[in-house]
């Protein structure tokens, strides 16, 4: 029997019946919002059950969306993989602007460790837990975020770049 959305749908409110999930379907994969205090449950669940079987974490990443109120400026994204079935679902978590950090899933799936690392590295979000967290992709020295939205695009003091090179040059007709 192959695994369906309304299943995992059902199972998952069935075991957290505390938890407000929020269900929806992107692109034919299922994305389920999440309680950043729940994360860590509801991930274990997902690889432990023996009908849901997720056992391979493809990918975590974070977003940051300044914009939003404080408690939801970024969201940390994990893409998870049945390989029996081959159903792929994604769950995203919120956490807040001011102080970013959540739990490691590194005692779970040990491949979170670079991606935990990396998304240190350019979010500057803290994964509680984590066995060597520090950047892994900059300088050791920088202490800036790149991949934050405030981040400047382009140091506007560099002198060693001609704009006309790069299509940015005004007509002087």
């Amino acid at each position: 029997m192959a695994l369906e959305t309304a299943q995992i749908q059902d199972k998952l409110s069935a075991t957290f019946s505390d938890v407000t999930f929020l269900f929806k379907l992107e692109k034919d994969i299922l994305s389920i919002e999440v309680p950043a205090d729940k994360i860590t449950a509801i991930i274990l669940y997902l690889k432990n059950d023996s009908e849901l079987r997720f056992h391979f974490l493809t990918d975590l990443c974070g977003v940051h969306y300044p914009d939003n109120e404080l408690e939801r400026q970024f969201a940390i994204v994990y893409h998870m993989h049945n390989w029996y079935e081959n159903k792929r679902i994604r769950i995203k978590t919120y956490i807040s602007g001011e102080n970013p950090s959540l739990k490691s899933l590194t005692t779970i799936f040990p491949s979170a460790n670079w991606m935990e690392r990396e998304t240190y590295d350019f979010y500057g979000i803290d994964f509680i837990g984590h066995p060597q967290l520090k950047r892994i992709l900059n300088m050791d020295e920088m202490v800036s975020f790149p991949m934050r939205k405030e981040f400047p695009l382009e140091d506007g003091g560099r002198t060693d770049k001609d704009d006309r090179f790069f299509g940015r040059t005004q007509s002087n007709k």
